[in-house]
């Protein structure tokens, strides 16, 4: 798969190319800040074939939990384009609504986090779904 895509304002672009590791909605109470109170979308790629071709992202790690995901974001216009979870070495989480074709994303292969689910959230049908990360 070859993924393109950048920020809102344009100032950050990035390719990743690879087979996906994983496509997913995060309901947790973290993501549910970063997105404005909605789930939170990722597709999983490998790192190796991710690069940034414009721009230099800012990124933020909270220093008070034990295992922090860092989140990259453009300084510009603050959209957040990927985060880096040290559960998940060698992966990049993209947001599929930075992709030039946000229609590659699909439907998510899982759902988790469901224990944090707002009664506004939404869940797909037919999808797997896990109150914390699937075992």
């Amino acid at each position: 798969m070859h993924v393109e895509g950048g920020c809102y304002c344009g100032a950050l672009r990035y390719r990743a190319e690879g087979e996906p590791v994983f496509n997913g909605q995060c309901h947790c109470r973290e993501c549910q800040y970063l997105t404005g109170g909605h789930p939170n979308l990722v597709l999983g790629m490998p790192e190796s074939g991710f690069a940034y071709t414009k721009g230099t992202p800012k990124a933020f790690t909270r220093t008070d939990l034990d295992a922090p995901v860092t989140r990259e974001f453009c300084g510009e216009c603050g959209t957040q384009v990927l985060s880096r979870a040290p559960m998940m070495a060698g992966v990049v989480m993209l947001k599929p609504g930075t992709f030039d074709e946000p229609s590659v994303f699909g439907q998510p292969q899982m759902v988790i986090f469901t224990i944090d689910k707002q009664a506004f959230h939404q869940l797909p049908e037919g999808v797997p779904s896990f109150e914390r990360l699937p075992s």
